[in-house]
């Protein structure tokens, strides 16, 4: 019996080993930046990547704006990096002053910080165009999350450019040819949260509805947000993108992973594609040119956020 065993149980073993799967490849490294680290403040998190494209003449850019809710993420994982340069798009990453440190520091709001700090970057790019060459008009803003909620900030906000000042940086636009965005949240206002996606939890923090001490706390105080709505409601006006569209803003692209299902709870309320149809409807009201695509969505043209990108920033 034990002779009889012993080939078969060899035989298993052997089998057993062959079936080990191989050791995957180590990740290739990134692309390193043209220039790493550009300090467009005094703040350590007020610094930028540029990536050049080689070009003859002034090349568009991809601003792009990480994600992570406004209280973690980093400029180092740049969408459409690759696709845009080798385009002829150059590409510009930042980070920015998370919303839990301009709590700490006594900001109201403290979503001021991170929607200020990608104001600030965009014009101190455009003060770099010669030098990077750059063609400061055909800026275009990307970013997921968190930062797709900045890109369309920018595309949607009227230009903060203060041509009296004495720091030349802020004689700059800050206004977008167009904006890209993945996951947007389009609006910060709990009523509306509220009505298009009944288990929505995202956005109190913008407004100091969180412990800045903890980012777990980021999401549970959002009934305590609904409740105090008017308290805050001159700061979404301000800061909410859906409150800032007007007729003469530039196109925007939105997409989305899941199909909506408005006034219905969703799996990931934060990313939920409820957010793209409202704000399509309210663009489509105004004037504004807006593209939604998830899956199924009707009228898609472009596939995906880079070729939207290329085809606008190249037009």
């Amino acid at each position: 019996m034990k002779l009889t065993l012993l080939p078969f149980l060899l035989a298993v073993s052997l089998q057993a080993q062959t079936a080990a799967p191989a050791a995957k490849p180590a990740p290739k490294p990134s692309r390193a930046p043209t220039i790493a680290n550009v300090a467009y403040g005094t703040h350590e998190r007020q610094v930028l990547d540029f990536y050049k494209a080689e070009s003859d003449k002034p090349t568009p850019l991809l601003f792009f704006i990480h994600g992570g809710g406004w209280v973690a993420g980093d400029k180092s994982k740049v969408g459409e990096l690759e696709a845009c340069l080798k385009a002829g798009i150059s590409v510009v990453s930042i980070n920015y002053r998370y919303s839990w440190q301009a709590q700490l520091a006594g900001v109201m709001p403290p979503v001021q910080w991170p929607l200020e700090d990608a104001a600030r970057a965009l014009q101190f790019v455009r003060s770099k165009a010669g030098e990077w060459n750059i063609d400061k008009q055909r800026i275009g803003a990307s970013g997921g999350s968190a930062g797709a909620c900045s890109s369309l900030y920018l595309a949607f906000h009227d230009d903060m450019a203060d041509p009296k000042s004495s720091d030349p940086i802020s004689h700059e636009s800050t206004r977008l040819w167009c904006a890209a965005v993945s996951g947007a949240q389009t609006s910060l206002d709990p009523k509306q949260l509220k009505e298009w996606t009944p288990n929505s939890r995202y956005g109190g923090h913008a407004f100091g509805f969180m412990d800045p001490n903890n980012l777990k706390s980021r999401d549970t105080r959002f009934a305590e947000f609904l409740e105090k709505r008017e308290s805050v409601l001159k700061w979404i006006k301000m800061y909410s993108p859906y409150e800032l569209v007007s007729k003469d803003d530039p196109p925007v692209y939105l997409n989305y992973s899941t199909a909506p299902a408005i006034g219905q709870p969703q799996k990931d309320p934060t990313h939920t594609s409820n957010y793209g149809v409202k704000l399509q409807e309210h663009c489509r009201e105004i004037g504004t040119h807006c593209e939604l695509n998830y899956p199924g969505a009707p009228d898609v043209k472009h596939k995906s956020i880079s070729e939207f990108l290329i085809e606008t920033l190249k037009k």
